[in-house]
């Protein structure tokens, strides 16, 4: 079992409203093609959800917000679903559209409802997910990062491994000379911020990345632009990228 982060920078150009990078897209699930193994595709919101939110001024905590922007952004994440769903096709894939409302219930993941996505994945259906505007109750809603999402489903799953696909090569040490960090073991490095990305950025991304890791897996950050570097890294071969090394707390 392989969980793929599409991150909402790979697949949608960040800098204007409501622009998908259909190329890169199909790039992306052309190389999926390669892999032989269930997976299951988690994608962030890019310009379609992130704009909205920003827009509407809605966050990861639990609020009352404006319930015009819950709608929009939701309609929004459904319209960028649509175009990887379409990918997919294309490229002969079978993707499962799965809204988060399947496995969650307010800002708690459904451990039964996440073994099911597992079954579905190994059926040969490809299951995907994103990140999305959720009702908590009371009325209240939440922004679910694609990112908290990769961790609710290693925490159940166990995949073999995780792989966020970014818009960079990796993680650097250095943002000027681009000196990529090839391996992490559980510490937090210092990251340069976009402010636009309410649900945290790259932030998030090492967060999560560093939580899934103390579960025990591997989780790879690669290039979106390069996606046979994803197909490298799940076939165990010399790739270009971030590895943060499983290591389970003791």
């Amino acid at each position: 079992m392989i969980l793929i982060k599409l991150g909402g920078s790979i697949i949608t150009n960040k800098e204007k409203p409501l622009s998908a990078r259909r190329k890169t897209i199909d790039n992306l699930t052309k190389s999926l093609k390669k892999i032989k193994e269930p997976i299951i595709i988690v994608h962030g919101g890019g310009s379609y959800g992130h704009y909205w939110s920003v827009k509407y001024d809605m966050h990861t905590k639990e609020r009352k917000y404006d319930i015009r922007g819950v709608s929009i952004i939701k309609n929004s994440m459904i319209d960028l679903n649509k175009i990887i769903l379409d990918s997919c096709l294309k490229n002969k894939l079978n993707p499962y559209s799965l809204p988060p409302t399947d496995f969650m219930s307010g800002n708690k993941p459904i451990s039964k409802k996440i073994k099911e996505v597992e079954k579905i994945a190994k059926s040969g259906l490809i299951p995907v997910t994103y990140g999305d505007a959720l009702w908590f109750g009371q009325n209240k809603t939440y922004i679910l990062s694609g990112d908290k999402i990769m961790t609710h489903f290693a925490k159940v799953l166990k995949p073999r491994l995780c792989i966020f696909a970014l818009n960079e090569d990796g993680l650097y040490s250095d943002l000027k000379s681009k000196k990529l960090i090839s391996e992490l073991k559980g510490t937090m490095p210092s990251i340069s911020e976009n402010k636009m990305d309410v649900t945290g950025g790259m932030t998030r991304k090492v967060e999560e990345a560093i939580k899934i890791s103390k579960m025990g897996m591997n989780v790879f950050f690669v290039n979106g632009k390069k996606p046979e570097r994803i197909v490298k890294a799940i076939q165990n071969r010399e790739f270009k990228g971030t590895m943060f090394k499983g290591k389970r707390n003791a």
